[in-house]
């Protein structure tokens, strides 16, 4: 078995901008001054290009990373023959003046652990995907960079010169890096820096104490939760895939792909995963930007927007960068906003349904519940009979989904209950029309030679999508149809230790060559839901593995070697998760830690 890869970097976030530390302390990527910005540093992508921020030291050294208990705050230790340090990264976010402060400011506390180490500070930044280098000028106790679309200040007690000449200098007391983006900082470094870090860990801390999480690995499912927290945009409420562009799904793949966007697809997931743990605040924002994107004019809805509801995002790609391990093409923007993908009007329903059923929520301050109800019904009026290319975005391939065509019925189910809340007849009555034939379009996938659902009207081949109709309780998880379904797709799909395909057939790039971890997550569920409990929980025990040194998940994992691939961390994967241990934790009667 060959060596397995595993991405060498932890996050850190703020709600504003997201990014990640490599074990050997260099900021391998950071997009300022939104996700989906361009790089000031991109090692992740190219070396050379992507700039530098690191702090290393004299010679040849080992390295060990960890995150403060229940933060987003994170420790890089360094050990060498000199002695050994603590690199202690975070960005700040806590409440004061009524609101939460969530500055373009990325703090690096570097302090002696033992011995007499020597470091070096590195801080280099680009822009415009490392084609700008940015030019750095002496202030007084700073370096100002100019080649951003605003400069940014990198403050600090560290001698100036020995940053500029990249010289290493004795470490014997606490040192302190601030880096912000378009603004300057106006306050003391040493007690700001220490100030903005009592108040984040504190800020965490408190965010954690009140979530509702479950009592089934109950510490995996709070590092999701924090990986959650941070890929929210909190000034639209968008949640974006991944902070990262064109990590490929496997070596040489050339499936390289832009995640730092918003995709409705994913709606339903993102928004169970946070009723489970009780952060009602996140689901508002997000509803706030579901909603302003749903009463456009547009005809239809996008599979995926900007993180402000912008529709287009035009795919390049990037020739002057390498690629990650040489991987190309790096791409920026996403293709996929222009593809028909009609799911989506079923996941937002069905994602909206707790303002109406959920009572902590008053659905009488939602005055436009007729409106809105009657935008989304008429959508899937208009899609329900037509093609798409379906929830994993086929960019040639068009089909009658039998993905798409559940979230039609869930959808529908969906505004039925909300229909019988606000007490309009006429739209229970077009609910219960679509609920009919989008039942007949699943119904039309079914085959009963190999008792499964297909992937497609006509098709022969499977996709671990249709798990969802058991998840989704369009098949009765105690009955024959869905546990002959489920032991097919397991029989064709399922790889080895828990991994599992999204499908197997060729598509617009080949055939798959890694495994889908949400995937994997969802077959867990579906396990619990049939009622194989020891089997959900052998292999929800088996895919935890995957995390690489801080519990971090990536998109994709190579079956062969274990390998993470694809972006990373993937939100969508610690959705996966979080959902999957709320599951097994309802079954096992275990809804609070004992």
């Amino acid at each position: 078995m060959t060596e397995r890869h595993t991405y060498q970097t932890g996050i850190i976030g703020n709600c504003a901008y997201l990014a990640h530390i490599n074990k050997n302390t260099n900021v391998d990527w950071l997009c300022w001054p939104r996700f989906d910005s361009s790089f000031v540093f991109g090692g992740l992508l190219d070396e050379n290009k992507g700039g530098e921020f690191s702090i290393r030291p004299n010679g040849e050294f080992t390295s060990s990373q960890f995150y403060l208990e229940n933060t987003n705050v994170l420790c890089t230790e360094i050990t060498n023959a000199e002695g050994r340090y603590r690199i202690t990264d975070f960005a700040p976010r806590f409440y004061q003046h009524e609101r939460y402060y969530k500055p373009l400011m990325l703090i690096r506390k570097i302090e002696p652990i033992e011995g007499n180490p020597r470091v070096r500070v590195k801080c280099k930044p680009v822009y415009n995907y490392g084609s700008i280098k940015q030019k750095g000028h002496r202030g007084s106790n700073h370096i100002e960079f100019n080649g951003a679309d605003e400069d940014m200040q990198l403050s600090t007690n560290i001698s100036l010169s020995y940053i500029e000449d990249e010289k290493f200098f004795a470490l014997n007391e606490p040192k302190y890096l601030i880096l912000t983006y378009g603004h300057e900082l106006d306050a003391p470094i040493v007690s700001t820096a220490e100030r903005f870090l009592r108040e984040t860990i504190k800020y965490w801390r408190t965010w954690i104490k009140h979530s509702t999480i479950a009592g089934f690995y109950q510490h995996m499912v709070i590092r999701s939760a924090l990986v959650l927290k941070i890929h929210q945009y909190e000034d639209t409420g968008a949640i974006i895939a991944a902070s990262t562009t064109s990590l490929p799904e496997s070596p040489g793949s050339k499936r390289n792909w832009d995640y730092r966007y918003c995709w409705m697809r994913d709606t339903y997931y993102v928004i169970t995963s946070l009723n489970h743990i009780g952060h009602f605040e996140e689901m508002e924002k997000y509803f706030n930007y579901i909603t302003d994107i749903s009463f456009r004019d547009d005809v239809r809805y996008q599979p995926l927007f900007g993180i402000a509801g912008e529709r287009i995002l035009t795919e390049r790609i990037l020739r002057n960068i390498k690629g990650y391990k040489g991987n190309k093409p790096v791409r920026v923007g996403n293709q996929a906003y222009e593809h028909i993908q009609n799911d989506i009007y079923g996941q937002v329903l069905v994602s909206m349904l707790p303002l109406y059923t959920d009572h902590r929520f008053i659905f009488r301050e939602r005055q436009d519940s007729t409106q809105w109800l009657d935008y989304l019904l008429a959508k899937i009026e208009r899609t329900i009979d037509e093609k798409d290319a379906g929830l994993w975005e086929f960019r040639n391939i068009a089909n009658m989904h039998c993905y798409t065509n559940l979230f039609q019925w869930a959808g529908a189910n969906a505004a039925l209950k909300m229909a019988k809340t606000i007490g309009n007849k006429e739209y229970e009555d077009r609910a219960t029309v679509l609920i009919e034939k989008a039942a007949q379009h699943i119904e039309d996938c079914y085959d009963p030679v190999r008792k499964v659902y297909t992937h497609a009207v006509n098709s022969p081949h499977l996709d671990a999508s249709t798990l969802q109709l058991i998840l989704m309780n369009y098949l009765d998880p105690q009955s024959e149809r869905a546990k002959d379904h489920l032991i097919a797709l397991e029989k064709e799909l399922k790889a080895e230790r828990g991994l599992f395909y999204r499908y197997l057939h060729t598509d617009d790039f080949g055939k798959p060559k890694s495994t889908f971890l949400i995937c994997a997550f969802w077959y867990i569920e579906a396990l619990a839901c049939v009622g194989r409990v020891d089997d959900a929980i052998k292999e929800f025990e088996s895919i935890i593995n995957y995390a690489n040194h801080l519990l971090l998940f990536s998109e994709d994992v190579d079956e062969n070697d274990g390998s993470q691939w694809g972006n990373f961390p993937q939100a969508y994967s610690h959705v996966g998760l979080m959902n999957a241990a709320h599951r097994i934790a309802i079954k096992l009667d275990r809804p609070i830690f004992l």
